[in-house]
């Protein structure tokens, strides 16, 4: 997921070259060294300098200070990897994105009503109904298939986009899912 939210800040302000990735090594989805390894291998492909910054929950300032770190790289936008962590912050997240004036796209629907101008990642809503078809029919968590998401979806926040200055392509809008204006 990180790789297409690498892409569509890519598509947003193609002129980017430096870019952080806000990770937490402790989260269960957005901590494997495999997501930042397909991060690196992204950033790459898209000739995208990578600032990995690590988000440790335990620390009480750590999003602040992962802000003031991508601001002393240089970062031109922002990416965010899944965590707990960030989802629990993302208020917090987007105000800091919005004061630095990075452009920043994030991994939920939420984050975007929240105030981050971008979101692409798993269609929550769509995961939840299929849970519901699985808890209805009484089924035992051990007989329970393991599923990966199959529905995703692009939010955009307009409002946010334009306190950033950030024009969105009529081709990123024309995929979009949910257009906050």
């Amino acid at each position: 997921m990180v790789t297409k939210r690498l892409q569509l800040l890519k598509e947003i302000r193609p002129e980017i070259s430096r870019v952080a990735v806000l990770y937490d090594p402790d989260a269960p989805a957005g901590g494997p060294p495999s997501v930042l390894k397909a991060t690196q291998e992204a950033a790459r492909i898209l000739q995208l300098k990578l600032q990995v910054l690590e988000v440790r929950a335990q620390v009480p300032s750590a999003i602040e200070q992962a802000f003031e770190a991508a601001k002393r790289g240089h970062a031109q936008a922002i990416v965010q990897s899944a965590s707990p962590f960030f989802n629990a912050n993302r208020t917090t997240m987007a105000a800091l994105a919005l004061k630095a004036r990075y452009p920043m796209t994030c991994e939920q629907r939420h984050f975007v009503t929240a105030g981050c101008p971008t979101s692409y990642g798993p269609d929550f809503d769509d995961m939840f109904r299929r849970a519901a078809v699985f808890v209805d029919k009484g089924a035992k968590p051990a007989d329970l298939p393991v599923e990966q998401p199959t529905k995703f979806e692009l939010v955009i926040n307009l409002k946010t986009a334009k306190a950033l200055g950030l024009t969105i392509p009529p081709s990123v809008l024309g995929r979009a899912d949910w257009v906050i204006e």
